[in-house]
């Protein structure tokens, strides 16, 4: 399981990839849902609007035929009684002769329901269809007399066409000739109009999925552009990190072999001369012990007091090195030392405040405070000509901060003196503050110079995980 979890996992550049590319897909996918939603929403109102006006059409021409036939035999309508048989004869023979287009014919039917004129359909006259419905269940002829009987109206049934046989949609107007008891109408049908209805929500559709396809391409093209980006990015990156790297790795060989040298120069300057003293305080004890001299009590003083003072130098340079009140007291005890130690060595007046927070900052934050304020206070001695340094770290809501001033001439008076070690070192400091995430604020005029380092809350240590120091005793 572990494995296949594991052969799942996504690297960091699949994780970007897929932070700039998820969105942009899943945006795309909701616009063109909604484009598509919205266009079919809009089209259909325009196809039921068109088929509304084709209808309406529909329902003028029909008018129109009826109201011609009835101006045809109104003047025998209009003057016959109702038990005229040879008038009714006249104005059945008028309506059968009355055909037009394809398929157009005008019908009677009397109340009771018997076909009275079907020019097109002979066979259903003399016949009574009053049961007659239509493929989708409605009685055609009751609702033809029912409409009569109202006075007029349409009606939109399926209707065998003439022609062919088949069903067909029909819009039929009929009108009523109530003297006669007559239900007397003629219908269209509107399959061009449906054909046209459809032809239109077919184009409609055709035109979304051309939509989708559109958007799709512009994604795909949008995606391919943010992976084709992200790789030059990552060339990009990939080569800048390189040059970094081997930048750091040079300056890392560098520090350290600075810090070899000076290691070297210390032991050279310092504990080998001293040791070089002993040695011949010895030899000179040796020889004056062989000789009886009196004085060799007192060779042997100096030589004991030279190799003291090359304990103390060893003590110096290993509290250098890693001073060990840093681990046994905390950072408060640690920078008191070093400011005391720079006061003594340089002369240069140094104050020291704190506020105790009791040892609360983890191992990372106090060494790197503790080396960046060994790094400011060997600039202040090299390069600042200060008179006077301050030093204070307190700990408040946000973490801890270390705070270094001086009055010196500043960083831009002495842009040439031993630039590039000054820059070493701000860049150390810098990184420093870096790897903790934390921000380093150099600020500098010919006032002098202000370097403040702050380390974020999360490195401040739980009270239950601050680690006491051996008198039983927590500071800063």
């Amino acid at each position: 399981m572990r494995r296949l979890l594991n052969r799942f996992r996504l690297s960091y550049r699949q994780k970007l990839f897929l932070l700039a590319s998820v969105p942009l897909v899943l945006s795309a996918a909701a616009i063109s849902v909604l484009v598509a939603n919205q266009s079919r929403a809009l089209s259909e109102r325009e196809i039921l609007s068109l088929e509304k006006q084709l209808i309406e059409a529909k329902k003028q021409e029909l008018r129109n035929y009826v109201t011609q036939a009835r101006n045809g035999f109104f003047y025998i309508y209009g003057a016959a009684p109702p038990d005229d048989e040879d008038a009714k004869r006249k104005v059945m023979q008028i309506l059968a002769a009355m055909i037009y287009g394809e398929e157009g014919f005008f019908f009677v039917y009397d109340y009771d329901g018997t076909n009275l004129v079907s020019p097109r359909q002979t066979e259903m006259i003399n016949r009574n269809w009053i049961d007659l419905t239509d493929s989708e269940g409605t009685l055609v002829v009751q609702e033809f007399i029912r409409v009569a009987r109202s006075g007029a109206g349409y009606l939109e049934h399926m209707w065998p066409k003439p022609s062919t046989g088949e069903d067909a949609r029909m819009i039929t107007y009929v009108t009523a000739f109530p003297s006669w008891r007559w239900a007397v109408g003629t219908g269209v049908y509107i399959d061009d109009v449906l054909a046209s209805v459809a032809a239109a929500r077919a184009e409609v559709e055709a035109r979304v999925q051309r939509t989708f396809l559109y958007i799709g391409a512009i994604t795909l093209s949008a995606l391919l552009m943010v992976f084709v980006s992200g790789l030059v990015l990552n060339i990009r990156e990939r080569r800048l990190a390189d040059a970094k790297l081997k930048e750091l790795t040079q300056r890392v060989f560098d520090a350290q072999e600075e810090e070899r040298g000076r290691v070297a120069r210390e032991l050279h300057d310092g504990i080998s001369q001293i040791l070089v003293g002993v040695k011949y305080a010895l030899d000179l004890a040796k020889r004056r012990v062989a000789q009886g001299d009196p004085k060799a009590a007192e060779t042997l003083d100096k030589g004991s007091a030279h190799l003291t003072g090359a304990i103390s130098e060893v003590r110096r340079i290993s509290r250098d090195l890693r001073p060990g009140v840093l681990d046994d007291l905390g950072l408060g005890p640690a920078l008191k030392a070093l400011a005391d130690d720079f006061n003594t060595r340089t002369g240069i007046q140094t104050n020291f405040s704190t506020v105790v927070f009791r040892n609360r900052l983890d191992q990372d934050s106090r060494i790197a405070l503790y080396r960046i304020a060994q790094e400011a206070l060997t600039n202040i001695e090299r390069h600042s000509g200060a008179s006077r340094v301050t030093i204070d770290v307190r700990g408040h809501t946000r973490g801890a901060t270390l705070h270094i001033a001086d009055n010196g001439r500043g960083m831009d008076a002495t842009s040439s003196d031993s630039g590039a070690d000054r820059g070493l070192g701000l860049r150390n400091m810098q990184e420093r503050m870096d790897q903790l995430g934390g921000t380093l604020r150099v600020t500098s005029s010919r006032s002098g110079t202000i370097i403040e380092a702050q380390v974020p809350l999360t490195h401040m240590l739980p009270p239950e995980n601050t680690p006491p120091s051996p008198s039983g005793k927590a500071h800063a």
